[in-house]
């Protein structure tokens, strides 16, 4: 007998289901989630699928930079005092937050919602790019912008990185990267703030 049909429970086998569908949970780690939603109290278990309900329908991508947002455009974009001539290029939202948690850089963002990978299927057409060049493009004075790329050290990041600079180049904005504190391949989103950080503040002249 199929370890699914064994739960006493319709319902339950569902819920399994549907928290097995989260990266990383298996079905037995879903089983012991689910079990220990029943114990909950209603309102909790209610406002918990509400907060998850709102996230899913009610959030926004920035119509900038393609952030997380409560409104059209987030709290980053529409903070005056931040350097809105440098844009920095990253992979996720994942990346925003661990680059914003180093308090070393105050400019804009850039999410391309993942990197090229013939391999996986992603092309540039399948990423946030012409909004990307629509933005450099739209600097009156592009000499004294910047656009820093803040992808992860390893080929399909590189790739990337040498994708977009040939769409800017004409721009003759000043395009960097991060400085190699990082190793090669490493994520973004599993460096600690400190080597991050410096890798913003050494940025170096990106070199195709």
């Amino acid at each position: 007998m199929p370890y699914k049909e064994s739960y006493p429970s319709v319902l339950l086998s569902d819920a399994v289901d549907a928290i097995s569908s989260l990266p990383g949970v298996g079905r037995r780690s879903a089983l012991r989630l689910a079990l220990h939603l029943l114990k909950q109290p209603a309102e909790n278990v209610h406002h918990f699928t509400s907060a998850i309900n709102q996230l899913r329908d009610q959030v926004h991508y920035c119509k900038c930079c393609r952030m997380i947002s409560d409104d059209e455009v987030c709290a980053i974009c529409g903070d005056r005092t931040r350097d809105h001539r440098t844009i920095c290029v990253v992979e996720s939202v994942r990346d925003v937050m661990s680059i914003e948690a180093t308090g070393q850089y105050h400019g804009l963002y850039h999410v391309l919602g993942g990197i090229i990978s013939p391999i996986a299927g992603v092309g540039p057409s399948d990423l946030n790019i012409k909004e990307l060049v629509a933005r450099a493009e739209a600097f009156e004075n592009p000499e004294s912008a910047e656009v820093i790329l803040a992808l992860s050290g390893d080929v399909e990041g590189e790739t990337t990185a040498f994708y977009i600079y040939r769409q800017i180049e004409h721009t003759g904005i000043k395009v960097s990267s991060l400085a190699r504190g990082l190793g090669f391949g490493d994520d973004l989103e599993y460096a600690d703030s400190l080597t991050l950080g410096r890798s913003i503040t050494n940025r170096q002249v990106f070199k195709p």
